[in-house]
């Protein structure tokens, strides 16, 4: 059984605290948040213990891992400090807004960087492990083309877009890392986008992207985002190829559809949000991260991985600011 702990008990602490909770191989030990009364309360419901200080958690040596929640600023010094006491980290997107900064967790964990995974979780979706084993299959083709959608239903408050990093390190860093999942390394970065929202035009940042990445081979990936999706969680993914092509869809409230007189394909509505759209996949992800440490194998996506994305969303800022091509290095 491996016992974990998990640093912030906010929205995403909260995911991970039930997934733990629920997995056969893995016990929840401890929940830690500085902001008072708040891990106490989420560990409650799990039989947890709770603390406000997060050294607990790297005095603790019966602690196996660490799922990271906390703010991203907060992200490099816990990782560095809980494999430095001999844990195991997931820890959540992005590691940290500064490239310089994950270089500088890289350097301070050499030799242990196979002990961290990042929590790209829509790797572990269902639709995309299949699509994706279906592509490595060879069932498109060479593949030529990537689509991915993304639509949140509404947007963040601006009091915590402020501290995001923008649109490109907070939203599209998801879709940033499926684009390299799918197609492999990027070579160059065209963004374009706009604030349409009168909040998040006031903070400097975007709600509105299209973003095209190019990979060595001359295949590119697509991605549009938006802060605001009237239809709901709007989450789709196409790959092409000369063979044809592969498609995952939006789950819905229910698979059945109507046809009358009012209307034809009636469908349910889009899963609400994250939480539920991804669900599953936070589960596999997870389960990955268990068995990793248990066979003693690195787990992907990796700290690597979490930089890479993070790259790109750098070039894609640089993109969006300057009209123009920007080359990955």
């Amino acid at each position: 059984m491996l016992r974990l702990a998990i640093i912030g008990a906010g929205r995403i602490g909260q995911v991970h605290a039930r997934t733990i909770y629920a997995h056969p191989g893995a016990e929840l030990v401890t929940i830690v948040d500085p902001v008072p009364g708040a891990a106490a309360a989420l560990a409650a419901t799990f039989g947890a213990k709770s603390s406000e200080k997060v050294e607990d958690v790297y005095e603790d040596p019966t602690i196996d891992a660490v799922v990271i929640c906390s703010p991203t600023s907060c992200h490099v010094d816990q990782i560095i400090a809980s494999v430095a006491a001999g844990k195991a980290v997931l820890t959540e997107k992005p590691i940290d807004l500064s490239v310089a900064r994950v270089d500088e967790c890289l350097a301070a964990i050499r030799g242990q960087e196979h002990r961290v995974m990042v929590g790209f979780n829509r790797r572990f979706d269902p639709g995309v492990v299949e699509l994706k084993g279906r592509l490595d299959a060879g069932e498109v083709g060479e593949l030529r083309q990537v689509t991915i959608i993304s639509r949140d239903p509404a947007a963040a408050p601006a009091q915590y877009m402020v501290n995001s990093g923008g649109i490109f390190k907070d939203m599209t860093i998801h879709d940033f890392d499926m684009a390299r999942f799918l197609l492999g390394d990027i070579a160059e970065v065209s963004a374009s986008g706009h604030a349409f929202i009168d909040d998040i035009r006031g903070i400097g940042d975007i709600d509105t992207c299209a973003v095209t990445l190019t990979a060595p081979s001359g295949a590119t990936a697509t991605i549009l985002n938006s802060r605001v999706c009237a239809a709901g969680y709007d989450q789709r993914i196409e790959v092409f190829g000369p063979k044809g092509a592969l498609e995952t869809t939006n789950l819905r409230t229910t698979g059945v559809r109507s046809s009358s007189g009012s209307g034809t394909e009636v469908a349910g509505p889009y899963l609400p949000f994250f939480l539920e759209r991804y669900a599953a996949a936070y589960t596999a992800e997870l389960d990955h991260f268990i068995t990793s440490i248990e066979a003693g194998t690195a787990p992907s996506p990796s700290v690597l991985d979490g930089r890479a994305a993070l790259v790109i969303a750098e070039a894609a800022g640089t993109s969006l600011a300057g009209h123009a091509m920007v080359a990955v290095v």
